[in-house]
C-alpha cells in the first residue's frame, strides 16, 4: 500500500497545511505529527497566491522576504520523510516553480525528497502534459482540485490522471475566508464518490474541530490550513506548541467519526 493508501484506509483522515519557511517549518511539521495528523501539505511559497486568502498570502510573503527558495523546500521535505518514513508528504503551490526548470526536474527533485503528492493550483486538467506525467512517471501523485463548479461534463477530465486523493474546495472563492453549507458539502462528496474510488478531502474555510467533525462524517478527509497559519502569524517561531493542541483536537474531531 502506498502511504496515501495507508492513511486514508483508517476512516477519515485529517490533512494538515502549513507554508514552508514560515516560523520553525521543521518544529510545525513534527508538532502536526505528533498532534495526530494524517496527512501533511507542505506550501511552496509563491509571489502570488491567487487561490489563497489573506492568512496563507503574508504566510507566503513572510517566507519569500526570509529568501526561502525550492531548494530549500525540498530540503525541509527530505528531512521530514527522514524523521516520519510513514506520513505522506504532499507539495501545494502553483505552476511557476514546478515548471521552470521543467517539469521532469520537479518531479525527480520530489521523488528524491520522499514527496508522495502534488497539488498545483493553477495548472487545469486539460493542461495535463505540463506536468502531470512527469509526476506519474516519477510515481508521485497529482492531487487535483473539484470545486462547487465542477459540473459532470468536466468531472472526468479532473478524475483523469488524478491519484492520492481528490481534494474537494468546498466553496468558490479563496482560502480561509468562508466555509461552505454542511448540506452542500454532503452534496458534493456523495457526488464525487460515486463517480471515482479515490478518497475524497474536503478544504478551504475549515477552522474548527465541531466544522472538522462534521464534515468527517461524509468525507474521507478534512484538509485545515488557515487555522494553523494564524497560529504561526501570532507566535512566529515558538508556534509549535499551539499548532500540536490545536491538530490534536481537530484529530480527535474527526477520528471520532471513523
Amino acid at each position: 500500500m502506498t502511504r496515501f493508501e495507508t492513511a486514508f484506509s483508517k476512516g477519515p483522515a485529517l490533512v494538515c497545511f502549513i507554508t514552508g519557511g514560515d516560523g520553525d517549518t521543521a518544529a510545525n511539521l513534527d508538532a502536526l505529527v505528533e498532534g495526530g495528523a494524517d496527512v501533511i501539505e507542505l506550501g511552496m511559497p509563491f509571489t502570488d497566491p491567487m487561490a489563497d486568502g489573506p492568512a496563507i498570502q503574508e504566510a507566503n510573503l513572510r517566507s519569500l522576504a526570509k529568501g526561502t527558495r525550492t531548494a530549500d523546500i525540498f530540503r525541509m521535505a527530505a528531512e521530514f520523510r527522514a524523521r516520519h518514513p510513514q506520513v505522506p508528504l504532499v507539495l501545494m503551490g502553483y505552476a511557476n516553480p514546478m515548471t521552470i526548470r521543467g517539469s521532469e526536474w520537479f518531479a525527480q527533485e520530489c521523488r528524491k525528497a520522499g514527496v508522495d503528492g502534488v497539488i498545483c493550483v493553477d495548472i487545469p486538467p486539460e493542461e495535463d502534459p505540463e506536468l502531470g506525467p512527469a509526476l506519474r512517471e516519477a510515481g508521485v501523485s497529482l492531487i487535483r482540485l473539484a470545486t462547487p463548479t465542477t459540473d459532470t461534463a468536466r468531472l472526468p477530465t479532473v478524475l483523469e490522471g488524478s491519484s492520492g486523493f481528490l481534494y474537494y474546495v468546498s466553496v468558490a472563492g479563496i482560502t480561509g475566508m468562508q466555509q461552505a453549507a454542511q448540506a452542500s458539502i454532503e452534496d458534493a462528496v456523495a457526488r464525487l464518490k460515486a463517480a471515482s474510488d479515490i478518497p475524497v478531502a474536503v478544504g478551504f474555510g475549515v477552522r474548527t474541530p465541531e466544522q472538522a467533525g462534521k464534515i468527517a462524517k461524509v468525507a474521507d478527509g478534512v484538509v485545515v490550513g488557515s487555522a494553523f497559519i494564524d497560529l504561526v502569524k501570532q507566535h512566529g517561531d515558538n508556534a509549535a506548541g499551539p499548532l500540536r493542541e490545536l491538530t490534536a483536537a481537530l484529530a480527535q474531531a474527526v477520528h471520532s467519526a471513523r
